[in-house]
């Protein structure tokens, strides 16, 4: 048996992190614990983009242009959708589930879940928070995790790399020619 797991070394991994404003005082703290999951692991902060979208809603979309790019190992999509008195979260948090989960496999790159849907403001606050629940700091566990894992499984998708770098050949200087009279 054959056994293949991801690890916790992010050193030169680059991560997209999309994150809505709405109920920003959610995530902001969200995306605080992210960032520290992240860099505490080995990314430099340089190799972390954050774009802020409206709200929830959003997140899918701009979660796959980020990861088609290719320019990052994963994408970390963070919310905070918390219940009313309408059936307004049901919709919202249906469709940010399943637009992120599809987002995921359109880019073929990990694209990472973490957006909080909660009943009351208080357990959206309480997972929020890096003491106790800690999603933002989990979402960064994760998408280290998927990020290595697939660098794995991707390995024998590339060309293996030569013992011996490929000669690169370089234009000669070539004196003019003489014309015939």
């Amino acid at each position: 048996m054959k056994l293949r797991k991801g690890s916790q070394d992010a050193t030169g991994l680059r991560f997209g992190i999309v994150v809505a404003k709405f109920n920003k005082f959610v995530t902001t703290k969200l995306l605080s614990s992210c960032v520290e999951g992240l860099t505490k692991h080995g990314v430099k902060a340089d190799d972390i983009e954050v774009v802020r979208v409206p709200g929830a809603f959003e997140i899918p979309l701009v979660a796959r242009t980020m990861a088609r790019t290719k320019q990052f190992n994963a994408v970390i999509c963070l919310g905070a959708v918390i219940r009313g008195d309408t059936p307004h979260f049901d919709y919202i948090s249906a469709e940010a589930s399943r637009g992120i989960g599809q987002a995921a496999l359109d880019a073929d790159v990990p694209i990472i879940f973490g957006v909080l849907t909660t009943h009351t403001i208080a357990q959206a606050i309480e997972r929020a928070e890096s003491i106790k629940f800690n999603r933002g700091g989990e979402a960064a566990r994760s998408a280290i995790e998927m990020a290595t894992v697939m660098r794995l499984l991707r390995v024998g998708e590339e060309a293996p790399p030569s013992a011996e770098a490929p000669r690169v050949r370089r234009a000669q200087k070539r004196a003019p020619r003489k014309r015939k009279a």
